[in-house]
């Protein structure tokens, strides 16, 4: 097997002599409300995956996370694609996906780190990842690039895709717009975007900075949730998180989540009232208390409701039938009615902008 084809050890990095080696800390966007306006910015989709840098030298290929670990056991598929394209060295960007279906699933990215090597054969099979990129960090020729301004970076990393990889089906190049309107466009309505990205045109590639030359903009979502169940919290005996349900179109109420963030001061009052809606079995279709790896509290003691309360909570990322992280509790709604808090709220939100741009 050629070299580029093992994966390495996931403790360490083969020996690269690049202008650039790993581990390397990739640049890194700081948080705004509001995407900048200006013609020194180039805006970019926020893509919901792992972020990734790319070393090739020779045969050899190194994949890095952002915490600057090796990624390359768990991709073989990847370390494939970039060891078969034409220059012997370059440095990438970009971030890992995995398409399934019309959506792109962060279930499937976690399920790759698994410390069996057949086990990660066999999904890289079933389920393939793509390489999104969006900058080029050392040429084709071995020529440093992380100090020239992103403008020029940019056109030297289409080039690249176009000459080496327009062809190749895991590597996309990822799309970038100069237009304001255009970025606010992709915010609003392309499905399965984490958000935002806008950067400085005149900027070079900031090793490991948080600045103003990248800036994240990401959604901020909202969904009306049915409240299945409850929990109490660790110490007392108040309530600690709301466990939430969503109606599928079979009408069967899914455990999708929790939200724990309670005034601590309504929390009495709210306790007494949830108790008096205790009533098996909560849930109808999937229910708290099986595997999950999202979960975060004891999974197996919670206490069933009636559904009848309506919460609208804040979300960041909902796959896999789940709301990735915590939520935020918003507001009760009792102008809602239960029935009406189904799936279709949140069914396109992981859906893959790939084909579509």
């Amino acid at each position: 097997m050629p070299e580029a084809l093992s994966p390495e050890s996931a403790g360490g990095f083969a020996e690269i002599h690049l202008p650039i080696e790993p581990p390397f800390p990739p640049m890194d966007a700081k948080s705004v409300e509001k995407i900048p306006e200006g013609r020194d910015y180039q805006y970019e989709p926020k893509w919901d995956g792992f972020r990734c840098l790319a070393f090739r030298e020779g045969r050899k290929v190194e994949l890095q996370s952002k915490a600057g670990r090796p990624l390359s056991r768990y991709f073989p598929e990847m370390v494939r694609a970039l060891a078969d394209l034409k220059p012997p060295r370059f440095v990438l960007d970009g971030e890992l996906v995995i398409p399934v279906g019309d959506h792109l699933s962060f279930d499937d990215l976690l399920m790759r780190i698994h410390p069996a090597a057949s086990r990660i054969k066999k999904l890289s099979q079933e389920t393939p990842a793509l390489y999104v990129v969006f900058d080029l960090l050392v040429d084709d020729k071995g020529g440093l690039l992380a100090a020239k301004p992103l403008k020029e970076r940019r056109a030297a990393l289409e080039r690249f895709v176009r000459q080496y990889a327009s062809s190749k089906e895991r590597i996309r190049l990822s799309p970038a717009t100069a237009s304001v309107a255009e970025a606010r466009q992709w915010y609003k309505t392309r499905p399965g975007l984490d958000g935002v990205i806008a950067k400085r045109l005149d900027r070079p590639y900031e090793s490991g900075e948080r600045t103003g030359a990248v800036q994240k903009i990401k959604k901020l979502r909202t969904a009306e949730c049915v409240v299945g169940g409850f929990r109490y919290g660790s110490r007392g005996h108040e309530v600690g998180s709301l466990l939430l349900g969503l109606y599928d179109e079979r009408k069967l109420l899914n455990h999708v989540g929790f939200t724990s963030s309670i005034h601590q001061a309504e929390r009495p009052k709210l306790t007494r009232t949830l108790e008096g809606l205790i009533k098996p079995p909560g849930f109808t279709g999937q229910a708290p208390g099986g595997p999950s790896r999202w979960s975060t509290e004891r999974s197996g003691e919670w206490e069933p409701l009636d559904p009848k309360l309506v919460v609208e909570v804040q979300y960041d990322h909902f796959s896999g039938g789940r709301f990735r992280h915590g939520t935020k509790f918003l507001r009760w709604r009792p102008d809602k009615a239960p029935e009406q808090c189904t799936m279709r709220q949140v069914e396109s939100e992981s859906r893959t902008p790939l084909p579509t741009f």
